[in-house]
């Protein structure tokens, strides 16, 4: 069950503090998960915070400050020295604490490096901070369990049970050769039942699923939830098997992209979080407001051209916000839908057999809007047929475009490398606002004969 924070308990917590009752505390946060504890040094002031972080052995604490949101987690770190930093960089596997050291000033990194006890470890994490963070290098752990092709099954089950030592949770194990290079994976169920005399080269699964310290990390994401993997190995450019990378460090992946995503369909530039700084928040959100002010005085000017049409039939300017909203709707619907599939990589077949199809749909739903708004207008605003007519066909014709507009724009965003997710925005919105403008007028200009 999932343990609920409540201010009476945050409360007592400070009271604990402020009166330094350290056993008591102590025992309060005995059998409460990491993840909560993080939660509530999130909640407290970072004096409070540090209070508990110190009070507590290293290796709940490591797993705290894994939990931590990076403001909270910068804030106890200043409080550390290089050596107890270090400390808790023991405890964790090396991909987290690599993860932690990057975080550091420039001129703490090499000092912490140097107090890290275990050699082997230290190298391992210098290893993975040479590789870029959005790659499967700088998400990989080099903790893992291998065994040489060339073994029988009684040397692997020894040597595994060395290597399982410092891995936290065995997923696979993987077959190398001499030369370190991937050849397979060994199933557990085939080790238990084969005979301790049989090489392994004679029971491993030659076909293995893997990923090169270079994929990116979005890729590495698609690749575990296509083939459901918990784990996948990673190798260096001659094939050879430098670490593995975890469903735990994917969702995060995951999660971070879907905010990123989410944050660039509305209009945000950059990856900010509600506490970030006012500065911070404007430079992320100016740009596409911008944007969207331009767009803005593009269709004035539209408005403008047809400023006749206006005064010859004024009830057409009632239903101008209809047009808009509607050209909008439609082109974010189809944008959104183009974006989810490019993301999942399940956009197949030709361009041109999409956008037949997207014609057909919207002008299957366009006629029934339409049908509504001209029986809608007559019967309810008392408008005549012929201007329910116009609205009607400026109204479908307006939807075929927006739709092809959120179709096409995501697709040609990817294909030159740019976020697709930029199309769900105010890009899509404001353009199809100018052209539903546009593209109501003219046809209003055709029919009423203005």
């Amino acid at each position: 069950m999932e343990f609920k924070i409540s201010k009476d308990f945050i409360a007592q917590i400070e009271q604990y503090i402020s009166e330094n009752r350290e056993q008591e505390l102590k025992d309060l946060l005995h059998d409460i998960h990491t993840a909560d504890i993080a939660e509530i040094m999130d909640e407290l002031d970072s004096g409070e915070a540090s209070y508990i972080f110190h009070i507590l052995d290293s290796e709940r604490t490591a797993e705290i400050l894994l939990e931590l949101d990076e403001e909270s987690r910068e804030k106890i770190l200043k409080d550390l020295s290089p050596k107890e930093i270090a400390e808790e960089l023991d405890e964790m596997s090396t991909d987290d604490a690599a993860d932690i050291i990057a975080e550091l000033p420039a001129d703490m990194k090499e000092e912490v490096i140097q107090e890290l006890t275990d050699d082997e470890h230290a190298k391992d994490i210098v290893d993975l901070l040479r590789y870029d963070e959005d790659t499967a290098g700088g998400l990989m752990a080099k903790e893992l369990v291998q065994v040489n092709e060339n073994w029988n099954v009684l040397t692997c089950v020894r040597e595994m049970r060395t290597q399982a030592e410092n891995v936290q949770r065995v997923h696979s194990i993987y077959v190398v050769d001499d030369e370190n290079k991937l050849k397979g994976r060994l199933s557990l169920k085939d080790l238990l039942v084969t005979s301790t005399k049989t090489p392994i080269s004679e029971v491993y699964i030659k076909k293995v699923d893997f990923v090169k310290v270079t994929t990116p990390d979005v890729e590495v994401a698609r690749i575990m939830q296509k083939y459901d993997l918990e784990a996948i190995p990673v190798v260096d450019e001659l094939g050879r098997l430098v670490g593995r990378i975890t469903i735990d460090d994917i969702v995060d992946v995951i999660k971070d992209e879907a905010d990123k995503d989410y944050q660039l369909a509305a209009g945000i530039s950059q990856d900010v979080e509600a506490d970030d700084s006012i500065l911070e928040l404007t430079k992320a959100r100016l740009p596409w407001l911008v944007l969207a002010l331009f767009g803005g005085f593009i269709t004035v000017k539209v408005l403008g051209i047809f400023e006749p049409a206006m005064k010859n039939h004024g009830e057409l300017f009632f239903f101008t916000p209809l047009i808009a909203a509607m050209a909008g709707n439609v082109g974010v619907q189809s944008s959104a839908i183009i974006v989810q599939g490019l993301a999942n990589n399940t956009i197949s077949g030709s361009l041109w057999n999409r956008l037949v199809k997207e014609v057909m749909l919207t002008l299957f739903n366009g006629s029934i809007l339409a049908a509504i708004l001209i029986l809608g207008s007559h019967f309810l605003l008392d408008e005549t047929y012929i201007l329910g007519l116009t609205v009607g066909v400026s109204l479908i014709t307006v939807i075929v475009i927006a739709s092809l507009i959120g179709t096409f724009v995501p697709i040609l965003l990817n294909k030159f490398g740019v976020d697709p997710a930029l199309a769900t925005g105010p890009f899509i919105t404001t353009s199809n606002d100018i052209c539903g403008i546009l593209i109501y007028f003219s046809i209003a200009k055709m029919i009423l004969g203005f």
